[in-house]
Parts: structure tokens; sequence; C-alpha cells
């Protein structure tokens, strides 16, 4: 059974990292001073785990790349801007590149994805980050759309020896997955919605919308498919192609900026070079950072990112797939 309770990824993340450094004592957790209530517990528990850098995002960086050359597995944490562009040289270089030639296994765990810092303005808000960290050589890319998600990625953080962005929403959020469910994180998305022509693609907390946009439409009798895709890098493009080429029509709706190597972009790349007749089109933010305060629904309003804007978007899309074939 689904769990409708809302918790954020973070909380639930530490939570059950903290179960895991009970038990393996090559698991460290630096941070760039920034608390969280369950942090509280993890750095009173293994004090000589943790390591607080202090506001030094770079140094962050540097500390944890030390440990995981001598052996650790470590656990980054800083607010989602600042960790990835802050520190963008010291990533690049001390784990995109080292980790060609070393096993190194850094989790850089930013919270603050997308708009979820929506009252403080465009200095913390994060819509580069997916394009910005998927472009560097031997990074993974990891973005929940829930706490269930942040849950289950634990397992595979420790598994798989590489750097990843771990990019999660700083606000709580209700579970679209439930605890029970073989939820593999290699699969790397999920159809949760099975449409007729029309197919929304999102990740992180626009599937929330997503989801919201399809109820809202199914009571018109308008069925569209949903697919949530939480392993931005990697991504296998022709397992998702197989999921995509059911549809005549696909949009993808990010917190980012469109058509600039985001979600819009990795589904046209999976598109590419296929013998399709699918159609794409993109929804997101414009080449324009936003200077309104408001709430994130309001942001989302003034930028044509709300359901009804999707609700309405959609529409015209079915339109005019008719209006073809007439």
């Amino acid at each position: 059974m689904k769990e409708t309770n809302t918790k954020t990824m973070r909380d639930v993340f530490i939570e059950e990292l903290t179960k895991r450094m009970e038990l393996d004592e090559s698991i460290f957790f630096v941070c760039a001073d920034f608390g969280s209530p369950k942090l509280d517990k993890l750095r009173s528990s293994f004090n000589d785990r943790f390591i607080n850098v202090g506001i030094a995002e770079q140094n962050l960086i540097n500390v944890s790349t030390g440990l995981a050359l001598e052996g650790f597995t470590v656990y980054a944490y800083a607010i989602a801007p600042f960790l990835t562009m802050r520190s963008y040289e010291q990533i690049r270089i001390d784990l995109s590149l080292q980790a060609q030639i070393k096993e190194l296994n850094v989790n850089l765990v930013g919270v603050g994805a997308g708009l979820s810092y929506d009252v403080s303005g465009p200095t913390h808000h994060c819509l580069e980050d997916i394009v910005i960290m998927r472009v560097l050589p031997n990074m993974e890319l990891f973005s929940p759309s829930d706490w269930i998600l942040a849950k289950k990625f634990v397992d595979y953080s420790l598994k798989v020896k590489k750097p990843k962005y771990l990019r999660f929403d700083g606000k709580p959020l209700p579970s679209i997955y439930s605890d029970s469910e073989n939820i593999k994180i290699e699969n790397q998305f999920s159809e949760l919605r099975k449409g007729d022509k029309l197919c929304l693609i999102s990740t992180g907390f626009m599937t929330h919308k997503a989801l919201g946009v399809c109820d809202k439409l199914k009571q018109e009798n308008i069925n569209i498919g949903v697919i949530d895709i939480f392993m931005l890098k990697p991504l296998n493009a022709d397992l998702l192609f197989n999921a995509l080429k059911n549809y005549q029509y696909l949009i993808t709706i990010e917190e980012g900026f469109v058509n600039k190597g985001g979600l819009g972009s990795i589904v046209s790349e999976v598109l590419t070079n296929r013998n399709t007749q699918i159609r794409l089109k993109s929804m997101g933010f414009s080449d324009a950072y936003v200077f309104e305060i408001g709430s994130r629904d309001y942001l989302h309003k003034l930028n044509n990112l709300d359901e009804e804007s999707i609700v309405s978007n959609i529409k015209k899309t079915i339109n005019g797939m008719e209006c073809l074939k007439k």
C-alpha cells in the first residue's frame, strides 16, 4: 500500500544512511554547515565520522575526495546550487577526472533542486544543475520524485563506487511510490501512467505536477501517459525508447532552462538517430532568471508551468494531432 504522508527526501535518506553507518565503519558524512533534524542524530552517534567543513563547498569536495582516495565511502552534503556551482571546478578535477583512473565513491547530496527555495530568489534557485552535472564524465545523476526513491537509493549509493550527484527537493512531499515496491534504481525510470497518444515526461518535483495534470485530464476522458525519469545518468536509451515509441507526442516538463541540456535535451537525444515520427515539445523556464518573489506555485504560473497551463498545452497538442489527420 502506498504511503501518503509527506516527508523530506533528505531526512529519509539521512535516517536510512544512519542505519548503514551503524554496520559499516567505512562511511563518512561531510557537511558544509547545513543542518537537518535527522542529521543531529547522525552527528551525535558518529562524531568521529562526521565532519563539518563550514560554509566552504569547495573544501567540502576536497576533503571528501581525500577520504574517498583512502577507501572510504563519502556523502558530501550542502545546498544544491552552492554544492554544484560554487565548487564546480573541484567536482570536475577531484571527482570527474580522477574517477576515470581511480575508484571514488563520493555522493554529492544537494538539497534544494529546482525551485525548492522558492522565496529565496534566483541565488538559491537551482535551474542549471542537471545540465552542468550530466556533462561531466564518470558522474552519475539521481533525480528522485519522492522520499521512497531517496530511501531506496542508499543501497545503490553504497554499491556503485562512482561519483554521484543526488538532487533532492527541499520541501516535504507525499510519496508517489510504495515502500514495499521492488523498485530497482537500475531501471532508471518508471511509467507511472499509460496513455493513448501523448505522454508527459518529468523528473523530480515535476512528476507530482505531471500526475496532477494526468488526473485532471482523466476527468475529461483524456488519457495521457506519465513517465518519471529518476536516473538521468546513466540512462538506457533503448529501454526508454521502448516505452516512448508507443506515443505520438511527448512533452517534457522540468524546473530548469529548456533546450539547454536538461530533461528535454535528454529525451531529444533518445529520439535522435531512431526512425521515429514521435514529436517532442519541452516545457520549462525560458532563458532568464526568476526575480519575482513568491511561492513555487506562483512562480510556476508566471512561467506557464502550472497545471492549468500544462493542461492547455496538452489539449492544443491533441487537437493539433487530430487536425493533421483530417
